[in-house]
């Protein structure tokens, strides 16, 4: 037996250096593709002069290779990650991105993880095979290979899988078992069959993915992006693909992940950060976040909006050419009343209201004069006159201003009378009050949703700038078309019988290729557009969001080409969805698709049994994902006096940041107790972080609350006073919930008065 156990150890070290040497080749590849690449920037980079054709394709060389650089430098760790042994005697290395021998017919080298010859490493089975006799694990550090495991896949199913069905077991639990390093890592040597079936799911229509803690909800919408960019990169290329997340904090913890997978181009955003020029890290209370949430806001928005569009109790008086003109209540009435059938936003609506006032004072203006005595050309001279009379163009702004949608919500949240009359159908005094804020306040992430109803009711009177945009293209086409009969001239003195250059470029397309905006990619454009739609959005912890904010989101999508990620369980706030059939039913109605995560890879069993009957308590018709791991390590709760809380926790704190020895260790507390208790640990421990800064995510200890908490996960979790999470929200059980499984590890519960029913079984510590 003994001399087996040698032959097998020889036959892994032998593969193990076979494998470090194809590696390696990889790697040189990897090395020649980047110097070709700097070496064409470079000389790109030293060209000048030319015509306007070779100074925009001399641009757009230049992006080409700066981009495939930083994909070639994001891939560096991990490059290769597996191999399929084939019936066919075929042996296929997969990876990152794909690499290709170009001196043998291109040759695959390495199959990129998205290929569809790649997804049998993926999904193949000893029950269904698909042609894989082996398929080999490669875990390597850097450009070296430390080990492989080895699935053989031809004999009986039940002596090669595990009763959850994992493919790559061993290296897929040495992934999980990992310290947390303060960023999310990427999941494309370990994806689950039930990740892989949700990541390569069509593009078209609303896809819900529903999915319990540790289940890989974000690392499968992260890779279904890359996924969509590689096999739709056409239509996505163009419009982009929009990525939104909770917080700044999340996004931060999953920035690296899409470009570890060669994807560079994909827009991170909160739904706060999607209204351009507005910074939302103003701080307001849970009940004014929740109100501005409700889809009622649209309609006192809108009234917000109506109440600004004045006509005068009996007329107004202003002085034109030495006489009085009254601006009458009749005729506004009529001018406001056409505007509004119009249809139009309020601003484009606006020039209406101007230009039957201007007419209607004309005729007035003309009936003073004597009607009968003049014709049209006149009363059109009286028309651009009044236009040009400050005393009446300022009359007519305060009846129908044109108004700017940060503007007018300062002045609505800042004023009791105005927010009275838009609301009092919607809200009563107490709810107004929560509302209102002194006026010029920080933006919240609340106000932006509605920043961008506003955007959508006031519209834009762009047509200066429209004509504008129209005279510079006019003037851009005809430089263009002036370089191109310059250059056919040229042409027809060298060679009168050569192809012209109008036969294969024309002005209007040499002048598009020229505007300044042609290198810059789709995220890039859109970041600065709210009017932009993007080709694919898919929306992390989609459970939080108000129907304000998917009214943004919607907006931002007309396709309905959507990744909805979230679990219903882990709703906390108010404003938050309590289905997702309550949530999507009034943009597609029942044209979604539903698919369900079921194994939980980040928290332990014994973790996720406690977990379990708070969602027993919660009702909610969903089940407890299993989970694929077992510690050994209990939780456990200690119970301190009130006095004492502050410094326990801080020396519960400091003995988990021992046990973990290098992870990440987190302190979730109710809301109000953050002030108090997060200067003590922060005091005990320096290299704390207090809050959730976007930074603190590199600190071995961060204090936050279980909202600020969201989305992330740490190596073990200090719990404060559970029975308080539980009583500052109506979803408290879901608060406590979520903070239960953040943890990959260890779990501690500090408490000072009695535990929920549902935890009073964990071990108690002395």
């Amino acid at each position: 037996m003994s001399d087996t156990r040698a032959d097998r150890e020889l036959d892994h070290t032998d593969s193990v250096a076979a494998e470090q040497q194809y590696v390696s080749m990889l790697y040189d590849k990897l090395d020649e593709l980047r110097q070709y690449n700097s070496r064409r920037l470079a000389e790109t980079l030293r060209e000048t002069g030319g015509t306007p054709q070779a100074r925009t394709e001399r641009d757009i060389s230049t992006k080409m290779h700066i981009d495939k650089l930083s994909q070639l430098s994001a891939v560096e760790n991990g490059l290769c990650f597996g191999r399929l042994d084939l019936d066919s005697g075929e042996r296929f290395h997969i990876g990152r991105l794909g690499l290709f021998d170009e001196e043998n017919e291109y040759t695959p080298l390495l199959i990129d993880w998205r290929a569809p010859a790649a997804r049998p490493f993926y999904l193949a089975t000893a029950a269904s095979r698909d042609g894989v006799v082996r398929r080999r694990h490669i875990r390597t550090t850097r450009r070296t290979v430390t080990d492989l495991e080895d699935e053989v896949l031809d004999l009986d199913a039940a002596e090669q899988s595990s009763h959850l069905g994992l493919a790559g077991e061993a290296t897929l639990l040495a992934a999980l078992d990992e310290r947390r390093t303060g960023k999310m890592g990427d999941i494309v040597a370990t994806i689950q069959a039930e990740q892989d079936r949700i990541i390569r799911s069509g593009m078209n229509g609303v896809l819900v993915v529903q999915g319990g803690p540790g289940t890989g909800k974000t690392a499968v919408a992260l890779h279904r992006a890359a996924y969509l960019l590689y096999t739709y990169r056409q239509q996505l290329t163009k419009r982009g693909v929009l990525v939104v997340g909770p917080n700044p904090t999340f996004l931060r913890y999953i920035g690296q992940v899409l470009p570890s997978l060669g994807e560079t181009g994909v827009l991170l955003s909160t739904v706060g950060e999607l209204y351009p020029g507005v910074v939302a890290t103003g701080r307001e209370s849970a009940e004014a976040a929740e109100l501005k949430g409700r889809s009622e806001m649209v309609s006192v928005l809108n009234n917000a909006v109506r109440e600004r569009q004045q006509v005068p109790k009996n007329y107004i008086e202003v002085t034109f050419d030495r006489e009085p003109l009254h601006i009458d209540k009749s005729t506004c009435s009529q001018a406001r009343t056409k505007a509004r059938k119009s249809r139009k936003s309020h601003n484009e609506a606006r020039k209406i209201f101007r230009r039957e006032m201007f007419s209607a004072l004309a005729l007035q203006v003309a009936d003073r004069l004597g009607r009968d005595l003049l014709d049209q050309r006149d009363i059109d001279d009286i028309s651009a006159e009044l236009r040009a009379d400050t005393g009446v163009c300022e009359a007519l702004e305060g009846l129908w201003p044109e108004l700017e949608p940060t503007t007018l919500l300062d002045e609505l949240l800042s004023s009791p009378e105005r927010l009275r009359k838009a609301s009092r159908k919607y809200f009563d005094e107490q709810q107004r009050q929560a509302l209102l804020r002194e006026s010029g306040a920080e933006w919240t992430p609340s106000d932006a949703p509605l920043l961008d109803e506003l955007a959508e009711l006031l519209g834009e009177d762009d047509s200066e700038q429209q004509q504008a945009q129209r005279q510079q293209e006019r003037e851009e086409l005809a430089y263009a078309e002036g370089v191109l009969h310059i250059m056919e001239q040229d042409e027809e003195i060298i060679d009168p019988e050569r192809l012209r250059v109008s036969d294969v470029l024309d002005a209007d397309l040499l002048a598009q290729r020229h505007r300044t905006d042609s290198d810059m990619t789709a995220a890039e454009r859109a970041a600065g557009d709210r009017t932009w739609t993007f080709g694919h959005v898919i929306i992390d912890e989609a459970q939080e969001l108000s129907a304000m904010a998917w009214r943004v989101l919607m907006r931002r999508c007309p396709s309905r080409s959507m990744t909805v990620v979230g679990d219903i369980a882990q709703t906390g706030s108010t404003a938050g969805a309590s289905s997702w059939h309550e949530v999507l039913s009034p943009y597609v109605a029942r044209r979604w698709r539903l698919e369900e995560l079921t194994i939980n890879y980040r928290t332990p069993s014994e973790i996720m049994s406690r977990a379990e009957s708070l969602l027993s308590a919660m009702d909610v018709d969903l089940s407890v994902p299993n989970s694929v791991r077992s510690t050994g390590v209990e939780p456990y709760r200690l119970r301190v006096a009130e006095e004492e809380l502050p410094t326990r926790v801080a020396e519960v704190t400091a003995k988990e940041t021992g046990a973990v020895d290098g992870g990440r260790v987190a302190v979730l507390l109710p809301a109000g107790e953050l002030s108090e208790i997060g200067p003590s640990i922060v005091e005990r421990t320096p290299e704390a972080a207090f809050g959730p800064q976007p930074e603190g995510l590199e600190a071995p200890v961060m204090v936050l609350t279980v909202d600020q908490a969201k989305g992330l996960e740490f190596d073990s979790v200090v719990v404060v006073e559970p029975q308080v999470l539980l009583s500052e929200s109506s979803r408290g059980l879901s608060d406590v919930y979520v903070a239960l499984t953040r943890s990959t590890t260890r779990l501690a519960v500090v408490h000072t008065g009695d535990l929920p029913p549902e935890l009073q079984g964990l071990e108690i510590e002395e």
